[in-house]
């Protein structure tokens, strides 16, 4: 053969044949994306979300995604995830616990880059009471009375907890429950509400369900929970404080797993669709008050001293001095163990 002649077949060699067919993998026609959320907008992410993100993701890609989905208190929830549980997106109660996942080194992105710090959905922490309301149950000091049985979750396991520690603690500390605006106060009050609690349930649905079945004269728990129970034919009322939290919930991508999966894009897509004007309003049909104040239902109740956890010096402060080993929480609850 000639130089010419052998030259020429490396050139075609090179440049490939254009009819031949291509071995680059095809994209594949189901994806699974995998949900690690805190109990308590089960209904929301399961009636409604997850399937409108499915119609959109099919519209935009033609690929079907089916979901895996685990709901339970946020804390426990934190801690699976970093125990093991491949999540793809962590929907969870509270800021400390998608930190947990970070710390862990599973989450390598700042998730508060997002939009609206990386919340997706707020609510207010309230008082579920029985229907007409019969022990007269206005404010939080009415549950340190004698005649009140209280629930609400523990604060080791469940996010929602920790959202109604910190509303009591924070409203006694800014002077709105009929007490000086001081730590002390603040601590008796919640020795008080602490001493009159039935049962302590590891998550705020959990809680309410207890309420549900009769136990109990009170509830504090997420106003959406009372709503949602409404919905499904269950009778209570519920009670706004005078003053109370927002409570904002965060979402976050799992690094290490979407990675480990090849589920990024898909983990990515649905963040970003949880800020739509289509799963706001989902959200605020179950009683979630939506980051978005367009898709917030006008008939929910205004809060006189609504305030916030940067308002109490944010989460680590918080945990240093309320939720710590030994802090106050802890000591609220010994004093009130003491007195039964």
């Amino acid at each position: 053969m000639s130089p010419s002649v052998t030259l020429l077949a490396l050139l075609a060699a090179c440049s490939g044949d254009t009819t031949a067919p291509s071995t680059a993998p095809a994209a594949p026609a189901t994806r699974e994306l995998t949900i690690g959320a805190y109990t308590t907008p089960r209904e929301a992410y399961g009636t409604a979300i997850l399937p409108a993100f499915a119609a959109s993701w099919k519209a935009k890609t033609g690929q079907t995604v089916t979901f895996q989905e685990s709901y339970q208190g946020s804390g426990s929830q934190a801690r699976a995830i970093v125990e093991g549980f491949e999540a793809d997106v962590a929907a969870l109660s509270l800021d400390p616990d998608i930190a947990t996942i970070e710390k862990a080194g599973l989450i390598k992105h700042d998730w508060r880059a997002a939009a609206a710090g990386g919340i997706v959905t707020n609510s207010v922490v309230v008082i579920a009471v029985r229907p007409g309301n019969p022990k007269g149950i206005k404010d939080w000091a009415d549950l340190a009375r004698d005649d009140i049985e209280v629930l609400t979750p523990n604060v080791r396991t469940s996010g929602g907890a920790m959202w109604n520690v910190a509303a009591i603690w924070g409203a006694a500390t800014r002077g709105k429950t009929g007490g000086p605006a001081d730590v002390a106060s603040a601590e008796a009050l919640l020795s008080g509400i602490l001493g009159n609690v039935k049962v302590m349930d590891k998550g705020a649905r959990e809680s309410m369900v207890t309420f549900e079945t009769g136990v109990g004269d009170a509830a504090i728990t997420y106003e959406n929970e009372v709503i949602v129970a409404k919905q499904q034919g269950k009778a209570m009322d519920y009670v706004v404080p005078a003053s109370t939290i927002l409570i904002e919930n965060p979402v976050a991508v799992i690094d290490a797993n979407v990675d480990a999966h090849g589920t990024r894009d898909l983990a990515e897509g649905f963040v970003a669709f949880l800020a739509t004007p289509e799963a706001q309003a989902a959200y605020a049909k179950y009683g979630l008050r939506p980051v978005d104040p367009t898709a917030t239902p006008k008939d929910l109740p205004v809060v006189g001293d609504l305030f916030t956890v940067r308002d109490l010096g944010g989460w680590a402060s918080l945990q240093d001095t309320l939720f710590a080993k030994g802090g106050a929480y802890d000591r609220a609850l010994a004093t009130a163990q003491a007195g039964k």
